[in-house]
């Protein structure tokens, strides 16, 4: 899965080495480091990861033009499951706090979910937030994204203790139309 994917405001393109600062920086920003951290691997073990993903994985730079000047602001990933049997695609994302709340996060998850839907084939796409992000669950589910379950002691935190996850899933006709977010 390569190339430019385009959205309304944001842009989504395949992660290159110059983009590993801005993602140290935004993976060590102390509110994405809260649910992103990972206690046993430093974040440029996680940048290396990020920029040499397992096959089946791809991850973007989601790009914004602020101000006539083009800033990396995120970081998303598309896993694709590819046995027939089980065929999704699962998404990941991390937004720098300067840029959220501003609905550039919401616009960059909507576009690879199209991608993944209309480009890749893919029936059903899952994300799985920690169960204590309130504020990344509401903007998932304002999506289409619905709750499946709560997987029990299924993340590490930095600090070493297991959290809770949320798995969260959504189907092609659950996407949310875009045009309806603007009105609200």
């Amino acid at each position: 899965m390569t190339g430019l994917i385009t959205g309304s405001r944001v842009r989504l393109r395949p992660a290159a080495a110059p983009d590993a600062a801005r993602f140290e920086e935004i993976l060590s920003h102390p509110e994405v480091a809260r649910w992103w951290a990972d206690a046993e691997e430093p974040v440029a073990a996680q940048v290396s990861y990020l920029l040499d993903p397992d096959e089946g994985t791809t991850t973007y730079a989601i790009e914004y033009d602020d101000v006539g000047n083009t800033a990396v602001i995120g970081i998303e990933l598309a896993f694709e499951e590819a046995d027939p049997q089980y065929r999704h695609a699962g998404i990941d994302i991390a937004v720098h706090p300067d840029f959220q709340g501003h609905g550039l996060g919401s616009d960059a998850i909507r576009t690879l979910a199209e991608h993944l839907f209309t480009v890749r084939g893919h029936h059903r796409l899952v994300i799985d937030p920690a169960a204590g992000n309130e504020a990344a669950i509401r903007l998932y589910s304002s999506l289409g994204f619905r709750p499946v379950g709560t997987m029990r002691s299924y993340e590490r935190g930095p600090d070493g203790s297991w959290h809770d996850g949320l798995l969260m899933d959504l189907l092609v006709d659950d996407l949310v139309p875009a045009a309806a977010l603007a009105g609200s």
